[in-house]
């Protein structure tokens, strides 16, 4: 893709106003200590509400701004917001110390306000986790640790990536060996938006989907609506488009028909791939609202199930999808559409925006450290604990 979700535009770029055509983290060895005679430093991101009819990049100077584009989805998919977060941090650094006062205080404050922008997403917990551990880490300074958490920053967003490409390839590896004797490739079905705009590059799910198309053992995908902020058919229809991946576009209820169609085709529909926003520790899995009844259909025709997403998105210390708080949004989403209304006023709305999986409907979940088949609360310790190892 050409178009990058975040990028941080430095102070020299923010001084010359020349757009930035790299469209990649900084340097962490770069020179990053502010200079109060040049303009602020600035986080960009894609307006993901926009797309795919414009694109333009929202600039933000501090983290409540930076909380408030995640609130109102100008950024969303849980590693971005993660990523987004932790940038939010650095912003927060660089204006304190332009003016002064109690750095230590005002970033716990700073991190507060972005843990407060969606509570579900639990990457946006880990790379504040991280940030608050540079933070500590430099509590007896008399400024704020500015380059310190740029560099942290950076490197959360850079792992992003490394981490997406390793679970592209174990995820590709998964839907070759599921192949039966004599079938080269299949199609599959993915939900919401899981690629390069809601991560910090390849994608997730739609990264798996990427490679495996790369791979030559992926002929279609499809991809649903995802209602009530389509985020398919706004967004992941239009990476696919941008990459020329061949795809089709289908209402949100016509999920059941084609894995029908698909099971009786020697390539139909294989594998109902997506993302995650968080995992307990059995493997139940919160990720967009109506995921559950896709992995209920898929398991009625044959179909299975693999969740592709960073350790970061995991929760061990929840038991179960039960005690995964889970996030509602305005009912004008449901009232309204394009600026019109199209139900009733006083129509009572319930607009929950994830639903959770139970870990018997996951085949398979993919992580940048392996592959869990089959997860329960076993499997997915054994995992943490590997990688914890590492």
């Amino acid at each position: 893709m050409s178009l990058v979700p975040i990028r941080w535009v430095s102070q020299q770029e923010c001084a010359s106003r020349e757009e930035d055509t790299a469209g990649t983290p900084p340097e962490a060895s770069a020179d990053v200590s502010p200079d109060v005679t040049k303009p602020a430093v600035k986080l960009a991101l894609l307006d993901q509400r926009l797309l795919p009819g414009e694109t333009r990049e929202v600039l933000l100077e501090d983290a409540r701004g930076v909380a408030t584009a995640i609130t109102d989805m100008v950024v969303r998919g849980a590693p971005a917001i993660g990523i987004a977060a932790a940038y939010g941090v650095a912003l927060e650094a660089f204006v304190i110390n332009r003016e002064g006062g109690d750095w230590q205080s005002r970033l716990a404050s700073a991190c507060d306000v972005l843990a407060a922008s969606r509570p579900t997403a639990v990457n946006l917990f880990w790379a504040l986790d991280r940030m608050r551990k540079v933070i500590a880490a430099h509590a007896t300074q008399s400024q704020a640790p500015y380059e310190a958490l740029l560099k942290e920053a950076v490197r959360i967003h850079e792992q992003d990536l490394e981490d997406n490409l390793r679970m592209a390839e174990f995820g590709a590896q998964v839907i070759a060996a599921s192949l039966a004797q004599g079938e080269t490739r299949c199609e599959v079905m993915t939900h919401c938006n899981t690629g390069a705009l809601a991560t910090g590059g390849h994608g997730t799910a739609l990264g798996v989907i990427r490679t495996a198309y790369a791979q030559g053992i992926l002929g279609r995908v499809h991809v649903n609506e995802t209602r009530p902020w389509w985020q398919g058919s706004r967004l992941t229809a239009w990476e696919l488009v941008q990459e020329r991946i061949p795809a089709r576009l289908a209402v949100e209820g016509a999920a059941s028909l084609i894995m029908q169609q698909g099971a009786r085709t020697p390539e139909g529909v294989r594998w109902l791939i997506v993302g995650a926003d968080r995992i307990t520790a059995n493997g139940d899995t919160a990720n967009k609202i109506g995921t559950f009844s896709l992995a209920v259909q898929a398991r009625a025709h044959g179909i299975k199930v693999m969740v592709v997403a960073p350790l970061a998105t995991f929760d061990g210390s929840l038991a179960s999808g039960a005690d995964i708080p889970i996030e509602t949004r305005d009912a004008a989403e449901l009232r309204e559409a394009g600026g019109r209304q199209i139900a009733p006023q006083d129509i009572d709305v319930f607009n929950p925006v994830f639903d959770v999986t139970p870990h018997e409907y996951i085949d398979a979940i993919v992580t940048e450290h392996g592959v869990v088949e089959s997860p329960d609360s076993d499997s997915v310790g054994a995992l943490l604990g590997r990688a914890m190892r590492r």
